[in-house]
């Protein structure tokens, strides 16, 4: 199968342990694409889904899984995974890409209209979920920097909390619109898209593993609400980007070619608190729009949120960021970070 080229998953059910490999890498190359691993559980009446690899260089998910396999343990529930952009995972040095160059980023085409190979492939996935129909849905991924895990999700209830709390206690409700899996299952069935933490921590690898072996085996992911009693949200985050053609670069000072320098340890501001005038990088011109902050009406909050003084991009009041990356690739191709008024976000924790 040629990885996501295809615009069907591949299936494999029940697979033995000595079958899945020695090793991440060969699991990857023997699925060879796109698979859905189903696994019966002890109740087959209940099914539960997860999904990850959406992006090829967030591997906590899928280690997680082959952990999972070659223990040769049984859940206690059916549990549907489905393991998406594989080739871009194993392309040379492996876990580098979050999508192959000639690629869409998969978890940005989980919309109508469902065109082209990552198109179609998303509604194929869409299909099947609803086809199943499962109890709820876990999608596991990293962050592209340093960061603690937390939740994501459309919706602020008790399900929601009650998935995050497998890997954290902070739960992140946003109303933006990407196109991500999460936002085309919230109508369906309780969805949480899991950030472990930095790809490559071995905290985030075994921050996936202990929320997989739990959601797969507990009996209930609802009847115990003092487990998720700690989760704090927070609403409504600030998308911060790159304005179209600019160019970001990280350092401890500014870098003459680029127009944006974040500092080389950005994403160490993850989860905490920039307050009024510090610095979160250089801008080569006098004004903030080099980045471009938008709310999830798509009203412009760049000067609510940003100023430049000195030749510094400062914030101008209290924020919380979140999601920073050191990647410039991601930066300039995504997103720069999110962040949050530290009012809003205080007023907004449960």
């Amino acid at each position: 199968m040629d990885g996501v080229s295809q615009a069907t998953a591949g299936e494999w059910a029940d697979p033995k342990a000595q079958d899945v490999g020695a090793t991440v890498e060969e699991f990857l190359s023997r699925l060879g694409g796109p698979t859905w691993i189903l696994l019966s559980g002890e109740d087959p009446s209940r099914t539960r889904a997860v999904t990850t690899l959406l992006h090829g260089n967030e591997p906590s998910g899928v280690r997680a899984i082959f952990q999972w396999l070659r223990s040769g343990t049984r859940p206690h529930v059916n549990l549907a995974c489905f393991i998406g952009v594989v080739d871009a995972a194993l392309a040379e040095p492996g876990f580098a890409y979050r999508h192959l160059p000639d690629c869409r980023d998969l978890n940005r085409c989980f919309r109508m209209p469902f065109e082209g190979r990552e198109g179609r492939m998303a509604a194929g996935v869409l299909d099947r979920l609803r086809a199943m129909n499962p109890e709820a849905l876990i999608d596991f991924h990293n962050t592209s920097g340093r960061s603690p895990a937390y939740g994501v999700s459309t919706r602020s209830g008790e399900p929601q909390k009650a998935l995050t709390a497998l890997v954290s206690d902070h739960l992140i409700v946003t109303d933006l619109r990407l196109g991500t899996l999460m936002e085309a299952t919230e109508d369906d069935f309780p969805t949480v898209t899991a950030e472990c933490g930095g790809a490559g921590d071995a905290r985030s690898e075994q921050t996936a593993m202990t929320a997989l072996r739990t959601y797969a085996m507990i009996e209930s992911l609802w009847d115990a609400p003092h487990r998720y009693a700690r989760v704090k949200t927070l609403h409504h985050p600030i998308r911060v980007s790159l304005e179209a053609g600019k160019r970001v670069a990280y350092g401890s000072a500014s870098v003459p070619e680029a127009d944006l320098t974040l500092r080389q340890d950005a994403d160490e501001f993850n989860f905490g608190v920039l307050n009024q005038g510090e610095t979160l990088g250089w801008v080569r011109d006098a004004s903030p729009g080099v980045v471009v902050a938008r709310d999830a009406k798509g009203c412009d909050r760049t000067r609510d949120m940003f100023a430049v003084v000195d030749g510094r991009l400062v914030v101008t009041q209290a924020s919380r960021i979140m999601m920073m990356t050191t990647n410039p690739h991601i930066a300039a191709s995504d997103c720069l970070f999110y962040c949050l008024p530290v009012s809003s976000s205080e007023l907004s924790i449960d």
